[in-house]
Parts: structure tokens; C-alpha cells; sequence
């Protein structure tokens, strides 16, 4: 009785395991197993630094070699002519791309890289100016800082005839999206595009006039005056308050709260030829995104000594630590709580939702970087040519399959439609239905809606 009994027990867990096997199995061998990614040394790389120093790469059957890219048109030329296999990538870049605003090729993203990670920093100077306006509580200015504190300054450059300045990292970056949001709400015209009419200064009818400068020279820009703010990710705001050069006045996190940032960019004919490999590439991303933020950010300090290597960001340990293990520091001594600054999985940050890239599109829309106005029906369009849920799902099936995550941990695929519920809290007040584009639009007093410049 007992041998029939044992005999049972072995055949079930035979099958079991036969089952299990043949669900890992519809995941196939890597087509290509040697792969080369490009980032840029931004804190908000850390999942591609995270999935290769913990072996997530390696244990896809991945043999990755990563390097840092000089900016992000260099980086974005590597995916397009195929040196580089993937890349850390700014979230309107593929969009961008696929559209055909800059260099155009079809660039999707199967994996959202990050939440929040930005912030705003002006000079010393500036910050003198403005400080004057912002209310205070305990001595210590009232957050979130609004542009309405800046516009008296911007007005007074305008009535002495000088241009007020200020970087941002690349015009389809979310940092010149934010910078021009954040300014808008304030009341200052951040300037048009009118790219039909050869002009992609972005500077049309601007009261502070952006301009690219490339992250890690953000600081020495503002120093040199050449600059008189910027708007960057991390670690280049903490080192302007490490160095006294200038003043973190608002993070993203507080002009939209857990907006989508960074992205990993493939092109279209990678993921096609080579979909195993693609999927096994997101799985590894997951894992290192899940690691960063797992146990309330214990694994932080350890991330941050990674990231600190010169061969990743590079950043001194106290400067890239100021911000990633849960802190910003503002004014100096001014360090406050922000748990969320950076989030690489809470929240579904991995998931690649249409409505993300739907709102990077109605801010090109917006500032005339797409000239003419389109329909509801193209913004979902090209959300879903960029966008690729489908391929993140097969990752996270194969992952929740082997038992390394629970199905809790991702959205619920069979409903999920790729669209958040109405986004509130923005700086300004202006509510966001993704699915709705068109009608968002309507909403800004400055910006672009029917009209072509």
C-alpha cells in the first residue's frame, strides 16, 4: 500500500514538474546571447547596471557588455545602425524616432526603466531672486516651489533686455517636457517649435529660452553663468548643492507624482528577429528593478556603491546616495524625506502603459515638436507602435511560471488595457485622461491646440 502510495506521490510530481518544465519551455534559447546596451550616466540606469552585476543577465543565458554613450543622439544612432542591442533611453526618444521628429527609425520598449528622478536646480543667483517670493514655514521654504516665484525674476531679465537661460538635456527628453510644464504653469512661455517651417530651436515666442546641454555638464554650465538653471536627473542637481553652485527647487516627483521616466529601447527589428532574447533581456530587467526597491530600499547603499564606479555613473558615493536612498537635499541643510524620488518597480514602474506615452506625445503636440493636430485615434496609434506590453507580459508569465514572482506583483494581464485611471496631481492642477488626448490638450492656457504656427 505504502509503494502504490509512493509510486502515486512520484508519478503526480513527475507531471508536476513535466508541467512546469513545458510552461519554461514555450520561452525558447536566446536567438543572440552576446549583447552590447549604451546608457548614460544617470542614477536611473541603475536597472541594466543592477541586472548585470547580480548575474540576471547571465542567467537568461545573456552575455552583456555595457557601455556608456557620449549623449543621447549618439546613444539612439548605436540602437538604429545596430552597435548598440538596447539602451537606457529618454521615454520621448522612441516615440520621437517612430514619428519621424529628429532621426527617424522604429524604436520600441517593451520595459518603463523608472518612476520620478528629476529635478529642477537654479543658480544661487536666481535662487536669492526667487527666494524673496515663496512662502516659508519654520524658517524654511513651503514645497512644492512653484514657477509662479520665478516669473518675477524672469520678467525683470525681460525688462533689461537680457535672455533668461536654462538647460535641459535633449528636446524629446522628459527633462525639457517637465522644465516647460513646470514653467508653463508658472505663468513663463518656455517657447515653440515649428519644426515644418525648419525651426527646432524650440524658442518661438519663449520668455526663458531652453537649451540642450549634456547631463554631466550641467553643473560646470551653471557655474560658468552660461546657464542660470537646468533641469536634469540625478546625480547632477545634489552635486550643484555638494559644489554651493546652485538650488534644487522642485523635484518631478512634485510637478507629476510617479511619472514615468526613463525607458529601455530596442529597435523593432531586434525584438522581431530575436523575440527570445528580447523577453529574457525584460526578465532580467524585472528582477533587478524588483531588487531595487524591495525590503523599503535596503539594497539602496549597495546599489549606490555600484553606480558610483566609474564605469557607471561615477558620482561620488555621498552625492549619488543624497538622492537614491530616499532623501533630497534642496537648499543646503535643507535634506528632506522623498521615498519615491526614485522608484524602479512599486507601483507597476517596469509596466510600458499606452497612456505614458500618450502624454509624451500630446507635450510634443503641445510645444509644436508635432506641427499640426491629430486625432485621438493617431495618439493611441503611435502609443501602441512604441509601447509593447506584449512582450513585457511574456516575461513576467515566465518569471511568475518559475516561481521568482508572485502574479500580485504585476497588473492583473487579463484586464489590464494599458491605460492608467485619470492622473490628478500635477502641479497645476489639470487632471490626465490618456485616453483623451485631444481634450487634455484643451486644458493648458499656454501651449498649442488646433492651431499650426
Amino acid at each position: 500500500m505504502m509503494l502504490s502510495k509512493l509510486i502515486t506521490k512520484l508519478a503526480v510530481g513527475s507531471i508536476i514538474a513535466m508541467a512546469a518544465l513545458s510552461v519554461r519551455a514555450e520561452l525558447g534559447e536566446p536567438e543572440k546571447d552576446e549583447l552590447t546596451f549604451g546608457f548614460i550616466k544617470l542614477t536611473d540606469m541603475a536597472p541594466i547596471a543592477i541586472a548585470y552585476e547580480n548575474g540576471y543577465f547571465e542567467d537568461e543565458g545573456l552575455y552583456v557588455t555595457i557601455e556608456a554613450q557620449a549623449n543621447w543622439k549618439v546613444l539612439l544612432d548605436g540602437v538604429i545602425d545596430g552597435k548598440l542591442d538596447g539602451a537606457h533611453m529618454l521615454a520621448g526618444q522612441p516615440l520621437a524616432a517612430t514619428i519621424g521628429y529628429g532621426t527617424e527609425a522604429h524604436i520600441v520598449t517593451p520595459f518603463s526603466m523608472d518612476l520620478n528622478g528629476n529635478g529642477i536646480t537654479v543658480s544661487n543667483e536666481i535662487w536669492a531672486k526667487m527666494k524673496k517670493h515663496v512662502p516659508t514655514e519654520d524658517g524654511k521654504p513651503v514645497h512644492p516651489i512653484k514657477a509662479d516665484y520665478l516669473k518675477p525674476v524672469v520678467d525683470e531679465f525681460k525688462d533689461e533686455g537680457k535672455p533668461f537661460k536654462m538647460g535641459m538635456v535633449f528636446p524629446v527628453s522628459t527633462h525639457n517636457y517637465e522644465l516647460r510644464y513646470w514653467l508653463a504653469a508658472g505663468g513663463i512661455h518656455p517657447g515653440y517649435y515649428a519644426p515644418h517651417k525648419g525651426d527646432t530651436a524650440g524658442t518661438i515666442d519663449a520668455e526663458a529660452l531652453l537649451s540642450v546641454t549634456p547631463p554631466p555638464q550641467m553643473p560646470s554650465t551653471l557655474e560658468a553663468g552660461t546657464i542660470y538653471g537646468y533641469c536634469v536627473g540625478e546625480p547632477w542637481n545634489q552635486q550643484a548643492v555638494f559644489k554651493g553652485i546652485g538650488v534644487p527647487v522642485i523635484t518631478d516627483y512634485e510637478i507629476w507624482k510617479d511619472n514615468p521616466e526613463k525607458v529601455f529601447g530596442m529597435s523593432k527589428e531586434f525584438t522581431e528577429k530575436y523575440p527570445n532574447t528580447t523577453a529574457r533581456v525584460v526578465k532580467a530587467l524585472i528582477r533587478a528593478a524588483r531588487w531595487l526597491d524591495e525590503n523599503d530600499n535596503a539594497n539602496r547603499p549597495a546599489a549606490v556603491k555600484i553606480l558610483a564606479q566609474s564605469n557607471y555613473v561615477g558620482a561620488d558615493y555621498d552625492v549619488i546616495a543624497n538622492s537614491m536612498t530616499g532623501t533630497f537635499e534642496y537648499e543646503k541643510g535643507d535634506k528632506r524625506a522623498v521615498p519615491d524620488f526614485n522608484v524602479f518597480f512599486r507601483y507597476n514602474a517596469t509596466y510600458p502603459y499606452y497612456s505614458d506615452a500618450i502624454w509624451y506625445l500630446t507635450q510634443m503636440r503641445r510645444w509644436g515638436q508635432i506641427s499640426e493636430p491629430k486625432s485621438d485615434d493617431w495618439f493611441k496609434k503611435v502609443a501602441m507602435d512604441v509601447y509593447k506590453p506584449e512582450i513585457y507580459k511574456v516575461a513576467a508569465q515566465e518569471l511568475i511560471s518559475e516561481g521568482l514572482f508572485k502574479p500580485e506583483e504585476f497588473p492583473d494581464f487579463a484586464v489590464e488595457t494599458g491605460f492608467k485611471p485619470e492622473q490628478t496631481e500635477f502641479i497645476d492642477g489639470i487632471s490626465y485622461d490618456g485616453s483623451k488626448p485631444n481634450e487634455y490638450l484643451q486644458k493648458f492656457k499656454i501651449g498649442l491646440k488646433d492651431e499650426v504656427l
